[in-house]
């Protein structure tokens, strides 16, 4: 009579044999991020970076082109300045809680109907609100560098962050010229047009490559918390940015500081 022995290794074999887990990029795991994630994502800096200079050669020319006093032509860039402070940090925590790509393409969608806005009016008030709406693109380089952070390995993460960082100065030396060129042989409207393009191109080129992180936060939006800190930073901005026009020791200007120091410190 034949005797049949079993073989235990099998068994053994199936006890050893783990689920695979996914590896954390920061450690430096086997994770292979989309090719083209770090230049698509410095090219959405370079936009921001545009965005931001966009009206520099024709500063001057402002008044007359919408037909208003210099003070208030001067609106048309700080009402950039002050929406790209008070969304960046909102923008932030929306990303960390609901998806930087989401929150990416956000930005970069309110910035292009922003462009369209001014491309379509020179009236001072209109283009106020559009300039405003195209300070949210701001937002767009803490995400950016979010993104690096949850797909890339910890090995190119620095080069990646330095290259999302200096892409602010590229797009700005090269809207210099380019918008002084275009303003000076065309209708100053065209570069909230050439504005509005290149973010079409920007959120088309992240939807094609770049990839939406799974990593969440947990906990809620605090609606109270960003409006807070929304008004201090307005209180806090507006002044320095005025303060000029309106003097140092006025009354509205110190009133303004008070403001924002009384509200961010109860914020904080």
């Amino acid at each position: 009579m034949t005797r049949t022995t079993t073989d235990p290794l099998p068994a053994r074999a199936a006890d050893t044999t783990a689920t695979p887990t996914a590896p954390d990029p920061a450690a430096g795991g086997p994770h292979r991020a989309p090719r083209g994630i770090v230049p698509v994502l410095a090219f959405s800096g370079i936009v921001v970076a545009v965005m931001q200079t966009l009206l520099v050669p024709v500063i001057k020319d402002l008044p007359v082109l919408l037909n208003t006093a210099p003070s208030n032509a001067t609106w048309v860039m700080t009402a950039t300045l002050l929406a790209g402070a008070v969304s960046t940090p909102i923008m932030g925590r929306l990303g960390d809680l609901y998806g930087k790509r989401r929150m990416l393409l956000t930005s970069l969608a309110v910035m292009v109907v922003g462009s369209l806005i001014c491309g379509f009016t020179s009236d001072l008030v209109t283009m106020i609100a559009g300039r405003a709406l195209q300070g949210f693109a701001m937002g767009a380089i803490p995400l950016g560098i979010g993104i690096m952070r949850d797909e890339l390995p910890r090995e190119r993460l620095g080069s990646a962050m330095g290259l999302m960082s200096s892409s602010i100065g590229v797009g700005g030396g090269l809207a210099l010229p380019v918008a002084a060129l275009v303003a000076q042989h065309a209708d100053w409207h065209a570069l909230f047009f050439g504005a509005a393009g290149l973010g079409v191109l920007s959120m088309l080129l992240t939807l094609l490559v770049v990839p939406e992180t799974a990593i969440r936060a947990q906990g809620r939006f605090d609606v109270a918390g960003a409006l807070g800190l929304s008004a201090g930073l307005v209180a806090l901005l507006l002044p320095i940015t005025k303060g000029s026009d309106w003097g140092w020791g006025a009354p509205v200007t110190l009133v303004l500081f008070g403001v924002a120091a009384l509200i961010l410190v109860l914020w904080a």
